[in-house]
């Protein structure tokens, strides 16, 4: 289902706070099929950058519509919407389908594993549309890997922007495996000098 914004964001949840883009970790960020090696990245932008065009885009292969984007995150995220545009001229995608935390999955494992969520997709050049997860399927979501099978009939598939809107944590998951294990402290690790061992107090 898409979201067409007829209404003030600021009332619907599409302000830019809402943006999960500062949660991606972009280094780590890949795509199956790019035609230039690392042009992804430059699909992950700010909510209100998304129509600034910066000439770099995602596309894939020549003759070969299909890409695989994977993008995980630095915590743990909840995703209630997606938004996509795509290239002109039948350039942008026509279908996405969803994996999460799934990572190190390839076309081959794609095609016979059954996606958390597909959407058939519209040309969305001016960024007005969101494509709504089904939310309660997209929680704890620590990557997510897009599939787009083809494009509405060109020969290659352009991506101009990836957005997510949700929720996060705001605690990066080693973090939060720290505090969980703080909470469950080894008596042996907090000895005083009176019990011996040469171990500083407590404080």
């Amino acid at each position: 289902m898409a979201c067409l914004h007829d209404h003030s964001c600021e009332e619907h949840d599409c302000s830019s706070d809402w943006s999960l883009y500062k949660h991606i970790d972009l280094p780590k960020v890949s795509a199956l099929n790019e035609a230039v090696p690392g042009s992804v990245k430059s699909v992950f932008k700010a909510w209100e950058q998304r129509l600034i065009s910066t000439g770099e885009h995602l596309e894939s292969n020549e003759g070969d519509p299909e890409l695989l984007v994977y993008i995980p995150f630095t915590s743990d995220v909840k995703i209630k919407s997606i938004s996509i545009i795509g290239g002109a001229d039948g350039t942008s995608p026509s279908k996405m389908r969803a994996f999460i935390n799934r990572d190190g999955i390839d076309f081959s494992d794609v095609q016979g594993m059954q996606a958390i969520q597909e959407w058939d997709l519209v040309e969305n050049f001016q960024g007005v549309l969101e494509y709504q997860t089904r939310y309660s399927k997209f929680q704890n979501v620590a990557s997510i890997t897009l599939h787009f099978p083809d494009s509405f009939g060109g020969d290659t598939t352009k991506i101009e922007y990836i957005g997510f809107k949700g929720e996060a944590t705001q605690l990066k998951r080693d973090v939060v495996a720290t505090i969980v294990y703080e909470l469950r402290p080894n008596p042996s690790d907090h000895k005083t000098k009176a019990e011996g061992g040469g171990l500083s107090h407590v404080e």
